[in-house]
């Protein structure tokens, strides 16, 4: 008898943090905290601190979950079936208990100690990737990722809320543009996982509608979040390091669509390995541009000042 059968594996800290989707966490954090950085007014650092762990504990919660109700399907494609719940680290039980029981403290802790804008925008961003994104629209549309990315986006806006109190549009600039770069990042992957979603049974694009139809539809989407994305620096929210560095993505963005719309490499399919690595990058740099920004005191670009 091998040892793993004599002394069945001990579900272990790490277990549970990886039901976290900890390399999704670390984009939310950032894109709440440019929120609350950027908002114009003056919060308290603790009250600051609560809010962005609020929004990491919710996002964190939402991965837990998805893996849970996913975890049938999480099995038969190879991205995924090292996580905890497929390879029998954790039961989908205790997972579904975990990530419920985080929901309900982040949202709860946000409403007490933030403010109730804020905790009610964490918990429609919760419902919406969990039910609408992960139960409903995930294995029924290739739409899905494109309606479902609402939930990701939210988090700029969350972080402006637990400022302000309020929103405006500023906020929701900054979730569009995480809400329009979503399809192509993922469609990108999609590509070359076309086989895994298949086998699975999950509508994605490629599957669906063909490669070359993705392909298609990620230069669309990139057409419109280009200009999108330098907008900010317009609109007296991002200040001359931001333009630079979203225009330059921007530009390496579009320049690996439009490579990826024309390959032909149907089986490696390296443009879209390089769209996808750039598309990491995209919302990374300059979000961190955004908060670098206001650290370091340089005042927002804004029309006037550009005009004189």
């Amino acid at each position: 008898m091998s040892l793993s059968l004599a002394y069945p594996r001990v579900t272990t800290v790490s277990d549970f943090f990886a039901l976290l989707k900890p390399r999704v966490m670390s984009l939310v954090i950032l894109t709440g905290l440019a929120g609350i950085v950027v908002a114009p007014g003056h919060v308290h650092p603790l009250t600051a601190f609560t809010a962005l762990l609020c929004i990491a504990v919710a996002a964190g919660a939402s991965g837990c979950l998805n893996m849970a109700y996913d975890s049938d399907i999480d099995v038969l494609m190879a991205r995924t079936a090292t996580r905890p719940i497929p390879m029998g680290y954790v039961a989908r039980e205790d997972a579904l208990a975990f990530g419920w029981t985080l929901s309900v403290a982040a949202v709860a802790t946000m409403g007490l100690f933030v403010n109730f804008l804020a905790a009610g925008l964490l918990a429609f961003t919760v419902f919406f990737y969990v039910v609408v994104y992960t139960l409903w629209l995930k294995r029924r549309t290739p739409q899905n990722i494109v309606i479902g990315g609402l939930s990701g986006a939210l988090p700029p806006a969350i972080g402006w809320a637990s400022v302000t109190g309020d929103l405006s549009l500023a906020p929701l600039l900054l979730v569009a543009i995480i809400f329009m770069w979503t399809p192509p990042h993922f469609w990108a992957l999609s590509l070359w996982r076309a086989s895994d979603y298949a086998r699975a049974g999950i509508p994605m694009l490629p599957v669906v509608k063909g490669k070359a139809h993705t392909r298609f539809q990620i230069l669309l989407y990139t057409l419109v979040l280009v200009p999108l994305g330098v907008a900010p620096a317009f609109l007296n929210i991002g200040g001359p390091l931001y333009l630079v560095v979203s225009t330059g993505l921007g530009l390496w963005f579009l320049w690996e669509a439009v490579a990826t719309w024309r390959e032909r490499d149907e089986i490696k399919e390296p443009a879209a390995h390089r769209l996808f690595g750039v598309s990491l990058l995209y919302v990374f740099v300059p979000f961190s541009a955004l908060i670098a920004e206001k650290l370091i005191g340089l005042a927002p670009l804004s029309l006037s000042s550009l005009a004189l």
